[in-house]
């Protein structure tokens, strides 16, 4: 268990916050890092494959470097829009180089907008499909006007060196949902940034889910355009030998009476198996009557994995309703399986329902049954690489 909590000293709307430095568009605004940065020390830098550096997408020899196939319901706009055009830019900002990389790589933004007072009936889909060895960057625009509804689901698979940002702009009174799926191949590479800004008496509910991939390091954002705003961050992963998985989450409570509430699951199994979990919270002054909690929890089915959990709380105000972290990172719970054997259950069987178990209430959250029922069929498909292989913690 590790856990750090820090007290901001910047009262203006600069976030002074060594995890999240001042953002830009501008790349060399953003150094290549040495490793010995804070918000890139987990991050194995030699297997990122030349991720950080300004590369237009490798279309080359008649070969897209990524597909993308965008289903959307009728109600919802598609449309495009270059570097500077509004409302690109208008949530995210990048934050690392990896994100000004991306931005500064992709031509045409890729924008769908939900006019005010809009349910959609089903969700926007997206799927990035990569190539081998191909370099491709993305930048999606979600923007939902007052008083919406709407779902996005975000699936990448295949392979190759991807980056991507997604900036989420929820109209005041909507209700948005993101679901981010990272199922690449064993060799992916995947570096993005996705950022919300969630309007007045507004919801959102961002699922981040990532089983595949060499190395993925996914930051997913929060701030507020106004009091009243609600925003649910929910993430699973399970990460395999060799794999090395980041999520990074900031969520900045710059209005009064807002809320947040990010809650993350992950499981390891197989040598070198590593993950990585930074939630910050940054509390500003004049977020007086906010309420946030966040938490994360490991479960660690053998032995050689390595699970790094660090959740931040920075409060510049106390008048506040309540704000806590909780961050855990252990192996099966013997009770639990002893409970399970001895009623007949093997073993193996008992420690696929405990995991199960583990990740059933956050899938049970995301709301949309095919998808959830993939993820389901995903976690039986990881457990059974290393069936009958306990894990051994030296307590």
């Amino acid at each position: 268990m590790s856990s750090n909590i820090g007290t901001a000293v910047e009262t203006t709307d600069k976030v002074s916050s060594h995890l999240h430095p001042t953002g830009s568009f501008d790349v060399e605004d953003h150094p290549v890092p040495t490793g010995r940065e804070e918000i890139w020390r987990f991050t194995p830098l030699k297997r990122l494959r030349g991720a950080l550096e300004v590369a237009a997408t490798d279309d080359s020899d008649g070969i897209l470097a990524a597909a993308y196939d965008v289903q959307s319901p009728r109600d919802a706009i598609v449309s495009t829009l270059a570097p500077g055009v509004a409302p690109r830019g208008a949530a995210l900002v990048p934050s690392d180089r990896a994100a000004a990389a991306a931005s500064a790589g992709t031509e045409q933004a890729l924008r769908i907008s939900v006019p005010a007072d809009t349910e959609l009936a089903e969700p926007v889909r997206i799927v990035v499909k990569g190539a081998a060895d191909r370099r491709s960057n993305a930048h999606y625009v979600l923007d939902v006007g007052a008083h919406s509804r709407a779902t996005l689901v975000l699936d990448h698979v295949g392979s190759g060196i991807h980056t991507g940002n997604l900036e989420v702009i929820v109209g005041d009174g909507a209700d948005v949902r993101v679901v981010s799926i990272q199922a690449w191949d064993d060799d992916a590479v995947h570096l993005g940034q996705h950022e919300a800004r969630v309007g007045r008496d507004a919801r959102y509910r961002h699922v981040a889910v990532t089983f595949g991939g060499d190395l993925v390091r996914l930051n997913s954002n929060v701030h507020y355009a106004g009091p009243g705003g609600d925003a649910t961050l929910l993430g699973l992963y399970f990460a395999d030998a060799g794999q090395h998985l980041e999520h990074r989450l900031f969520v900045d409570h710059n209005e009064p009476r807002t809320k947040s509430n990010v809650d993350y699951k992950g499981a390891l199994q197989g040598d070198g198996a590593h993950t990585v979990w930074i939630g910050d919270v940054l509390i500003r002054k004049v977020a007086e009557g906010i309420e946030t909690y966040e938490s994360n929890r490991n479960l660690v089915l053998t032995d050689g994995c390595r699970a790094d959990s660090v959740p931040n709380l920075e409060i510049e105000t106390g008048e506040i309703v309540g704000a806590g972290h909780a961050s855990t990172t252990g192996r099966f719970d013997d009770e639990q399986l002893f409970y399970l054997q001895s009623r007949g259950i093997s073993e193996d069987e008992a420690r696929r329902l405990v995991v199960h178990g583990f990740f059933a209430d956050i899938i049970r959250k995301i709301g949309i049954p095919e998808v959830e029922q993939r993820l389901l069929a995903d976690v039986e498909a990881e457990l059974a690489k290393n069936v009958g292989t306990p894990a051994v913690i030296s307590q």
